[in-house]
Protein backbone atom coordinates (compact mmCIF):
# COMPACT_ATOMS: atom_id res chain seq x y z
CA UNK A 1 0.00 0.00 0.00
CA UNK A 2 1.36 3.17 -0.98
CA UNK A 3 1.53 6.06 1.70
CA UNK A 4 -0.98 8.70 1.69
CA UNK A 5 0.46 11.85 2.31
CA UNK A 6 -2.23 14.84 3.71
CA UNK A 7 -1.81 18.12 3.90
CA UNK A 8 -1.78 20.00 6.78
CA UNK A 9 -4.75 22.20 7.75
CA UNK A 10 -3.00 25.44 8.76
CA UNK A 11 -6.16 27.23 9.98
CA UNK A 12 -9.29 25.34 11.51
CA UNK A 13 -13.09 26.71 9.59
CA UNK A 14 -14.69 28.92 11.78
CA UNK A 15 -18.15 26.98 12.36
CA UNK A 16 -21.08 29.31 12.93
CA UNK A 17 -21.63 27.97 16.56
CA UNK A 18 -17.44 28.89 16.94
CA UNK A 19 -18.97 32.79 15.92
CA UNK A 20 -22.28 32.74 18.26
CA UNK A 21 -20.13 31.08 21.03
CA UNK A 22 -17.14 33.49 20.65
CA UNK A 23 -19.80 37.00 20.92
CA UNK A 24 -21.58 35.05 23.97
CA UNK A 25 -18.59 34.34 25.57
CA UNK A 26 -17.21 38.35 25.13
CA UNK A 27 -20.85 39.40 26.79
CA UNK A 28 -20.79 37.73 30.04
CA UNK A 29 -17.01 38.43 30.34
CA UNK A 30 -17.52 41.69 29.39
CA UNK A 31 -20.10 42.20 31.80
CA UNK A 32 -22.44 43.12 28.65
CA UNK A 33 -24.81 40.08 30.27
CA UNK A 34 -24.32 40.61 34.55
CA UNK A 35 -24.68 37.40 36.41
CA UNK A 36 -28.06 36.23 37.23
CA UNK A 37 -29.47 37.87 33.98
CA UNK A 38 -31.51 35.43 32.30
CA UNK A 39 -30.12 34.20 28.45
CA UNK A 40 -33.67 34.06 26.57
CA UNK A 41 -33.76 31.42 23.87
CA UNK A 42 -35.68 33.57 21.36
CA UNK A 43 -33.69 36.90 22.42
CA UNK A 44 -30.47 35.34 21.67
CA UNK A 45 -32.05 33.92 18.11
CA UNK A 46 -33.29 37.05 16.96
CA UNK A 47 -30.31 39.32 18.40
CA UNK A 48 -27.89 36.91 16.41
CA UNK A 49 -30.24 35.82 13.26
CA UNK A 50 -29.09 32.14 14.00
CA UNK A 51 -31.93 29.44 15.08
CA UNK A 52 -32.42 27.98 18.47
CA UNK A 53 -31.00 25.25 18.01
CA UNK A 54 -27.09 26.92 17.30
CA UNK A 55 -28.21 29.06 20.47
CA UNK A 56 -28.65 25.71 22.91
CA UNK A 57 -25.69 24.03 21.43
CA UNK A 58 -23.36 27.35 22.67
CA UNK A 59 -24.94 27.85 26.05
CA UNK A 60 -24.34 23.82 26.25
CA UNK A 61 -20.44 24.66 25.81
CA UNK A 62 -20.64 27.84 28.12
CA UNK A 63 -22.50 25.85 30.98
CA UNK A 64 -19.16 23.50 30.91
CA UNK A 65 -17.37 26.56 30.91
CA UNK A 66 -18.93 27.72 34.22
CA UNK A 67 -20.05 30.85 32.29
CA UNK A 68 -24.27 29.64 32.32
CA UNK A 69 -25.85 27.68 34.65
CA UNK A 70 -29.49 26.44 33.93
CA UNK A 71 -31.60 26.90 36.57
CA UNK A 72 -35.00 24.45 36.74
CA UNK A 73 -38.13 26.32 35.92
CA UNK A 74 -35.93 29.38 34.72
CA UNK A 75 -33.98 28.20 32.28
CA UNK A 76 -30.43 29.45 31.19
CA UNK A 77 -28.77 32.13 33.26
CA UNK A 78 -25.20 34.19 33.64
CA UNK A 79 -23.30 31.95 36.41
CA UNK A 80 -22.23 33.86 39.45
CA UNK A 81 -18.56 34.27 40.68
CA UNK A 82 -18.19 33.34 44.27
CA UNK A 83 -15.10 33.81 46.46
CA UNK A 84 -14.91 30.15 46.95
CA UNK A 85 -15.50 29.13 43.34
CA UNK A 86 -12.67 31.61 42.59
CA UNK A 87 -10.01 30.89 45.27
CA UNK A 88 -10.14 27.30 44.08
CA UNK A 89 -9.28 28.56 40.72
CA UNK A 90 -6.63 30.39 41.38
CA UNK A 91 -5.18 27.15 43.94
CA UNK A 92 -5.36 25.11 40.53
CA UNK A 93 -3.58 27.99 38.70
CA UNK A 94 -0.92 28.24 41.15
CA UNK A 95 0.21 25.13 40.52
CA UNK A 96 -0.08 24.26 37.12
CA UNK A 97 1.10 27.79 36.13
CA UNK A 98 4.44 27.96 38.41
CA UNK A 99 4.88 24.45 36.61
CA UNK A 100 4.40 24.95 33.58
CA UNK A 101 6.39 28.67 33.49
CA UNK A 102 9.62 26.90 35.44
CA UNK A 103 9.32 23.98 32.45
CA UNK A 104 9.36 26.73 29.71
CA UNK A 105 11.97 28.84 30.94
CA UNK A 106 14.05 25.76 31.08
CA UNK A 107 12.95 24.61 27.46
CA UNK A 108 13.57 27.97 25.97
CA UNK A 109 14.24 28.17 22.29
CA UNK A 110 14.53 30.90 20.06
CA UNK A 111 11.63 30.47 18.37
CA UNK A 112 9.79 30.73 21.23
CA UNK A 113 11.42 33.49 22.60
CA UNK A 114 10.32 35.15 19.69
CA UNK A 115 6.95 34.11 20.60
CA UNK A 116 6.19 34.60 23.82
CA UNK A 117 7.70 38.46 22.58
CA UNK A 118 4.86 39.14 20.01
CA UNK A 119 2.09 37.55 22.49
CA UNK A 120 3.53 39.89 25.43
CA UNK A 121 3.11 43.15 22.99
CA UNK A 122 -0.55 41.72 21.97
CA UNK A 123 -1.78 41.33 25.65
CA UNK A 124 -0.21 44.71 26.40
CA UNK A 125 -2.18 46.32 24.00
CA UNK A 126 -4.97 44.36 24.77
CA UNK A 127 -4.94 45.69 28.26
CA UNK A 128 -4.48 49.31 27.37
CA UNK A 129 -7.69 48.87 25.01
CA UNK A 130 -9.41 47.20 28.24
CA UNK A 131 -11.27 45.62 25.55
CA UNK A 132 -12.79 42.33 27.01
CA UNK A 133 -12.76 39.95 23.93
CA UNK A 134 -9.45 41.58 22.85
CA UNK A 135 -7.88 40.85 26.29
CA UNK A 136 -9.48 37.29 26.60
CA UNK A 137 -7.70 36.11 23.07
CA UNK A 138 -4.57 37.61 23.82
CA UNK A 139 -4.12 36.44 27.51
CA UNK A 140 -4.84 32.46 26.50
CA UNK A 141 -2.43 33.35 23.44
CA UNK A 142 0.44 33.90 25.77
CA UNK A 143 -0.37 31.75 28.19
CA UNK A 144 -0.92 28.60 25.67
CA UNK A 145 2.90 29.40 24.79
CA UNK A 146 4.10 28.94 28.19
CA UNK A 147 1.99 25.65 28.25
CA UNK A 148 3.18 24.77 24.48
CA UNK A 149 6.54 25.27 25.66
CA UNK A 150 6.89 23.02 28.80
CA UNK A 151 4.88 20.83 26.89
CA UNK A 152 2.12 20.61 29.58
CA UNK A 153 -0.30 19.43 26.66
CA UNK A 154 -2.79 17.49 29.69
CA UNK A 155 -2.85 20.51 31.94
CA UNK A 156 -3.33 23.34 29.16
CA UNK A 157 -6.49 21.26 28.44
CA UNK A 158 -7.41 21.51 32.19
CA UNK A 159 -7.07 25.63 31.95
CA UNK A 160 -8.89 25.67 28.91
CA UNK A 161 -12.17 24.07 30.29
CA UNK A 162 -11.53 26.90 33.57
CA UNK A 163 -10.65 29.41 30.83
CA UNK A 164 -13.95 31.46 31.20
CA UNK A 165 -14.14 31.59 34.92
CA UNK A 166 -10.03 32.51 34.64
CA UNK A 167 -11.30 35.26 32.04
CA UNK A 168 -13.83 37.33 34.36
CA UNK A 169 -11.43 37.02 37.14
CA UNK A 170 -8.37 37.92 34.64
CA UNK A 171 -10.91 41.25 33.49
CA UNK A 172 -11.93 41.79 37.01
CA UNK A 173 -8.56 41.49 38.46
CA UNK A 174 -5.63 43.15 35.97
CA UNK A 175 -8.32 46.23 35.34
CA UNK A 176 -8.33 47.15 39.61
CA UNK A 177 -7.12 50.00 40.43
CA UNK A 178 -6.14 48.53 43.96
CA UNK A 179 -2.90 46.53 42.47
CA UNK A 180 0.27 47.65 43.71
CA UNK A 181 1.69 46.54 40.73
CA UNK A 182 0.16 46.86 37.39
CA UNK A 183 -0.89 43.92 35.47
CA UNK A 184 0.87 44.13 32.48
CA UNK A 185 4.00 44.30 35.29
CA UNK A 186 3.41 41.07 35.96
CA UNK A 187 2.94 39.83 32.59
CA UNK A 188 6.60 41.38 31.66
CA UNK A 189 8.36 40.22 34.50
CA UNK A 190 7.15 36.46 33.83
CA UNK A 191 7.90 36.79 30.68
CA UNK A 192 11.18 37.95 31.20
CA UNK A 193 12.08 35.18 33.14
CA UNK A 194 10.67 32.60 31.42
CA UNK A 195 13.08 33.72 27.86
CA UNK A 196 15.52 34.37 30.23
CA UNK A 197 15.79 30.71 31.41
CA UNK A 198 15.46 31.21 35.21
CA UNK A 199 13.00 28.43 36.34
CA UNK A 200 13.23 29.89 40.02
CA UNK A 201 12.64 33.59 38.68
CA UNK A 202 10.01 32.37 36.68
CA UNK A 203 8.01 30.61 40.05
CA UNK A 204 8.82 33.85 41.87
CA UNK A 205 7.13 36.21 38.95
CA UNK A 206 3.95 34.04 38.14
CA UNK A 207 3.56 33.27 42.39
CA UNK A 208 3.92 36.88 43.03
CA UNK A 209 1.48 37.32 40.30
CA UNK A 210 -1.09 35.16 41.15
CA UNK A 211 -1.13 35.57 44.99
CA UNK A 212 -2.06 39.48 44.41
CA UNK A 213 -4.58 38.74 42.20
CA UNK A 214 -6.00 36.49 44.61
CA UNK A 215 -6.16 39.13 47.02
CA UNK A 216 -8.06 41.65 44.90
CA UNK A 217 -10.27 38.93 43.69
CA UNK A 218 -11.39 38.62 47.49
CA UNK A 219 -11.52 41.88 48.52
CA UNK A 220 -13.73 42.33 45.30
CA UNK A 221 -16.27 39.28 45.38
CA UNK A 222 -16.90 39.58 48.79
CA UNK A 223 -17.54 43.21 48.42
CA UNK A 224 -19.53 43.22 45.43
CA UNK A 225 -22.00 40.32 44.86
CA UNK A 226 -22.74 40.72 41.41
CA UNK A 227 -19.90 39.30 40.34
Amino acid sequence: MSEIVLSRIEQQPTTLRDVVLERLRDAIIGGVFKPGDRLVERVLCEQLGVSRTVVRETLRYLDAEGLVTHVPNRGPMVAEMSWEDAQQIYDIRLKLETDAAMACARNMTPDLERRLKVALADLQSAGQDQAPGALFKAATKFYALIFEGAQHNIAWEIVQRLNGRISRLRILTLTSDNREIPGPAHMQAICTAIIGRDPDAALAAVTEHLHEAKLIARQLLLDDKSV
